[in-house]
């Protein structure tokens, strides 16, 4: 079980040595993620899985303040962005959350904080969007990690050299990773990505938090979006 305690909702995940680097926000895999943002509410990271889907952290979709989650035509997702530029850009037209997660205890569920968003406009690039990992991650996995930090918002950033650390499970029993990459608030709903026997990149994971002190955090495996993803077909 992952203990709350260590993880913090200000500037954590960043060790006295920091990996991370600029990485071209027009060149695949990173052309397929996206800066979500929410005027007065947040901002944070998502990747597409499809044109007009997208997948990010719940928690980013939720007013605090307000005590309400975000109307969905307040969510706005920019692909290609950097220094105020932008390739393409839509708004949400609806979304879900994962069931299980609560946004008023969120570090008791972060192996449910995540969430999928159809979109109004397609922002795809003509390239493929990122596919879900078939294979279950296991410790020493490699790993990069690319989001908008807080501390550098207007430039996507990746560490490039990071990997797996321990699969477990949050207080509710819902399986996380734990992760040794460099990211802090603002790339919560990044991808953590690895390399496939085809040399193809696939999504391992999703960024939900990052740990209090040094490099690392936690994130929600590829499994438990897919699980979403069925859930939200069944509803149709």
């Amino acid at each position: 079980m992952l203990a709350a305690t260590a993880f913090a909702a200000g500037l954590p995940g960043i060790g006295p040595v920091d990996p991370r680097v600029p990485v071209d926000a027009h060149t695949p895999p990173w052309s397929q993620v996206a800066r979500l943002q929410i005027p007065g509410v947040d901002r944070c990271t998502a990747f597409l899985i499809a044109p007009r889907l997208a997948i990010t952290a719940a928690h980013c979709l939720y007013a605090v303040r307000l005590h309400r989650y975000a109307r969905p035509d307040s969510v706005h997702l920019l692909t290609g962005y950097a220094s105020g530029e932008y390739r393409l850009h839509s708004i949400a037209t609806s979304y879900r959350v994962a069931s299980g997660y609560d946004a008023a205890h969120p570090y008791a569920a972060l192996g449910s904080d995540i969430a999928v968003l159809t979109l109004a406009a397609p922002l795809g690039d003509g390239t493929v969007p990122l596919p879900l990992a078939s294979a279950a991650p296991v410790p020493g996995l490699a790993l990069a990690l690319g989001g908008f930090s807080q501390d550098r918002a207007e430039v996507l950033l990746a560490d490039q050299g990071c990997e797996v650390v321990a699969v477990m499970n949050d207080e509710h029993g819902t399986p996380l990773l734990r992760h040794s990459c460099t990211a802090t608030h603002g790339t919560s709903g990044a991808p953590l990505l690895s390399r496939q026997p085809d040399g193809a990149w696939a999504v391992v994971a999703v960024q939900v938090a990052a740990l209090i002190t040094g490099s690392g955090g936690a994130a929600v495996p590829a499994a438990s979006v897919r699980a979403l993803l069925a859930a939200v077909a069944a509803a149709k």
